[in-house]
């Protein structure tokens, strides 16, 4: 690439922006993304969210001091002196907000996980990028593990079934699952795809399984857990018997693999991750917990 990209960052509370901004302003990093720099970045910040309020400061100031990021009073401020954008704020009660004001410019957006906390939210997202004709990506970095991006290419798209399992902490400010359960549900849904037609759940003070049931009568679940020192993967059920796959043995971090997929969206201006799944997942973690409070199963 023989240009660079300005980019802009919404929402400075989570260890994220730091992450990125070092991949595409530190060209002696090991993971180096090429194509783009942070240029500009509004902080923002939930005041009744300790792990959003807590943290802004510290990571502006790191940008600010570190990386030479010029510090902007609004979003608006933000879109409009870059090329793409990322909308990084950890409280995904913000961003219909947030997006809402800075759409109107026209800049491609990757908005961190969760794209929204409802559906009504996340569909009124779509309708925005579409009204105003910008790619739009959302996504947990664990959709672009190494481990598992590999063994689905040698399963060679013949999943039968899928149990994906991580940690499921649980936070007041983001409902049931919306928190953690992002991203054992992406994990599920790169393994098998779009389709699901309900969801049951049953759970207790440490445990959590979701259970979805797709289209085409294959069977996916999701198993949560509270108790420390939980990682994440997935079991694979292909045609040649089950595949384990433990993420957390990435040589790779998994977000300069999401950030080479981000980048391509900003440079080529389509998304390789459509949004209409990314709305279905949302619609599935929005069914989960309407599960988990009624325990009832309940249709997407």
């Amino acid at each position: 690439m023989d240009a660079t990209l300005r980019i802009g960052i919404i929402g400075l509370d989570t260890s994220h922006v730091t992450a990125f901004t070092k991949l595409l302003n530190d060209p002696s990093d090991a993971n180096h993304v090429p194509g783009g720099r942070v240029i500009a970045a509004y902080p923002g910040g939930s005041a009744d969210f300790p792990l959003s309020i807590d943290r802004v400061g510290g990571f502006t100031q790191e940008l600010r001091e570190q990386y030479g990021v010029s510090i902007m009073e609004t979003p608006e401020a933000v879109a409009e002196s870059v090329d793409a954008l990322l909308l990084e704020s950890a409280d995904g009660r913000v961003h219909l907000e947030q997006f809402r004001a800075i759409a109107p410019y026209g800049k491609p957006v990757f908005i961190d996980k969760p794209l929204a906390l409802s559906s009504r939210e996340a569909y009124e997202i779509a309708e925005l990028a579409q009204q105003y004709d910008i790619p739009v990506m959302s996504a947990s970095a664990l959709r672009y593990a190494e481990g598992l991006v590999s063994a689905l290419a040698k399963a060679d798209g013949v999943i039968t079934g899928a149990d994906a399992f991580g940690p499921m902490y649980l936070e007041p400010t983001q409902p049931g699952y919306y928190w953690y359960g992002i991203h054992t549900v992406e994990l599920l849904y790169r393994a098998m795809g779009t389709g699901c037609r309900e969801v049951a759940v049953a759970a207790n003070d440490d445990f959590d399984v979701i259970t979805g049931v797709w289209q085409d009568g294959r069977i996916g679940t999701v198993r949560g857990s509270r108790r420390p020192d939980q990682s994440f993967g997935v079991t694979l059920h292909t045609g040649e018997g089950p595949r384990l796959v433990d993420v957390s043995k990435d040589s790779r971090p998994f977000y300069a693999s999401l950030l080479v997929e981000v980048m391509k969206m900003f440079w080529l201006g389509e998304a390789g991750l459509p949004l209409t799944e990314t709305l279905e997942i949302i619609r599935f973690l929005e069914a989960a917990n309407e599960s988990r409070a009624t325990g009832q199963r309940v249709k997407l």
